[in-house]
């Protein structure tokens, strides 16, 4: 993203001031919402970590949230080629539409890989929480080592499934393995993205 200094660079004349800015989930991908950004907006964002927006109806700031408390935290800003369109990646604090929905676009079935990143967002927080009653946090509480043994016990199921049961046993297993997989590196505070940027870069080094 540009700094503040170099907002002048932006094309804001095409949209009278005005600039399209597109919120995306920073975890899953997700479309959020769209709102309307002006210089003074886009300075408030970068400035107070809050997603802020220009209110065409109300003509005047506004940030997402200073009224429900369900606020976008920026993660990061991006600008498209034409430096006419933003696009901010935020972690929300709860329902980004009005209505409660996660998103603006409800209609818009998640693709699979985004129901992995709010998983993974979820463990997280579970670690983070250790909310009673959970088998997330009773795995937690059991340390490294536990969960360790528990991927292991796991893995080996998936094996014997693969040779031995039908597809369903299969990925029943595959799944209950990635599950715990991504517990145990949630208490090496890593994620399963860490994981499949080092996949991106062997995939990237292989074809160079």
């Amino acid at each position: 993203m540009k700094p503040a200094s170099d907002i002048e660079t932006l094309d804001w004349a095409k949209g009278d001031g005005l600039l399209p800015a597109i919120i995306q989930h920073w975890r899953s991908g997700a479309v959020l919402m769209l709102g309307y950004m002006n210089a003074e907006a886009l300075l408030a964002t970068q400035s107070s970590g809050k997603i802020t927006f220009f209110s065409r109806s109300r003509k005047r700031l506004w940030t997402k949230g200073e009224s429900s408390g369900n606020f976008l935290n920026l993660k990061s800003l991006h600008v498209d080629c034409d430096a006419d369109t933003i696009l901010a990646r935020a972690e929300p604090d709860g329902p980004t539409c009005h209505t409660g929905s996660a998103t603006c676009f409800p209609t818009a079935e998640p693709m699979s890989f985004q129901f992995l990143a709010a998983l993974d967002g979820l463990i997280e927080q579970r670690a983070a929480q250790r909310p009673p009653g959970s088998y997330t946090t009773r795995l937690f509480d059991g340390g490294v080592r536990g969960i360790a043994q528990k991927v292991g016990e796991e893995g080996v199921e998936m094996a014997l499934a693969a040779v031995a049961q039908d597809d369903s046993e299969l990925v029943g297993e595959a799944a209950d393995l990635l599950f715990h997989l991504m517990v145990l590196l949630r208490a090496r505070n890593l994620g399963l993205i860490d994981a499949i940027k080092l996949l991106e870069q062997r995939h990237a080094e292989s074809h160079s």
